[in-house]
């Protein structure tokens, strides 16, 4: 399945519009990953552990889009658009929510 931000697929015209698809996502983080992006932003640095969290985060949104997507039997999602949020006491959980239109090519 093709996945793409863009509203279009370059050689493949859309067929059909069969709807729009989303996928969510809740992650938490612990305080050993909280603790130890506290020091990289004292010592400066990227957060390895928090930067692996929200890829996993980015991937289970879009294989749950994409897997409501071949329900409708779609070859590919065109316009996806991935939100960050945090939500939770103190912003202690990550949402990523992904959504496009599912369609037929």
């Amino acid at each position: 399945m093709i996945l793409t931000t863009t509203h279009s697929i370059e050689n493949k015209p859309v067929k059909e519009y069969l709807g729009i698809v989303t996928g969510e996502t809740i992650i938490g983080a612990n305080i050993i990953k909280d603790f130890f992006a506290g020091i990289r932003d004292i010592v400066g640095g990227r957060s390895g552990s928090y930067e692996k969290v929200l890829r996993q985060a980015k991937d289970s949104a879009l294989k749950e889009m994409k897997e409501r997507a071949m329900k409708y039997g779609a070859d590919a999602i065109v316009g996806i658009d991935l939100d960050y949020e945090t939500v939770g006491k103190n912003g202690g959980m990550l949402m990523v929510t992904a959504s496009g239109t599912a369609v037929k090519l």
